[in-house]
């Protein structure tokens, strides 16, 4: 295979990121998998956004939990990712989710803000809401990531 298109040794997490979402063809991820955009990469904030699908659906018919976990786990994880310095990466320590209503599968666009709290030497924490096209919470939930050093 040839040369990774970006060097995230070299490359602060921000920078990471926009050169990822700015790549005509992106590397696979559970984003591109999921239907994931991102809309905003800012230094501590980061916005993604999908539509649901009928294949999200759970047992009820409408879009599985692990949809909206896994769209805030990605917005504030990479919020924190926009914090780091070059070199430095991340792994989710501890997920919180709280649900608020149901999604139906049919195409709803389900938009997921990540901030941080707090990014510290070895630990960061972030928040995030995941709201519908109308702008009524989904859901809502809380993260903290572990540092990692020398990757």
């Amino acid at each position: 295979m040839g040369a990774p298109a970006v060097d995230y040794r070299t490359m602060s997490g921000l920078e990471l990121l926009r050169a990822v979402m700015a790549m005509p063809e992106k590397p696979r991820s559970i984003g591109s998998l999921m239907g994931i955009d991102a809309e905003e990469i800012e230094f501590g904030r980061v916005v993604f956004a999908l539509e649901t699908r009928p294949d999200f659906a759970n047992p009820l018919g409408t879009t599985h939990g692990g949809i909206c976990a896994t769209l805030l786990d990605s917005a504030m994880g990479c919020a924190v990712h926009t914090a780091l310095e070059a070199g430095l990466g991340y792994t989710t320590l501890e997920l919180k989710v709280n649900y608020i209503r149901a999604v139906p599968t049919d195409g709803r666009r389900l938009v997921a803000t990540g901030t941080t709290i707090h990014v510290g030497r070895t630990t960061a924490t972030a928040e995030g809401r995941v709201l519908d096209a109308e702008g009524r919470l989904v859901a809502h939930g809380t993260t903290t990531c572990v540092i990692l050093r020398g990757n």
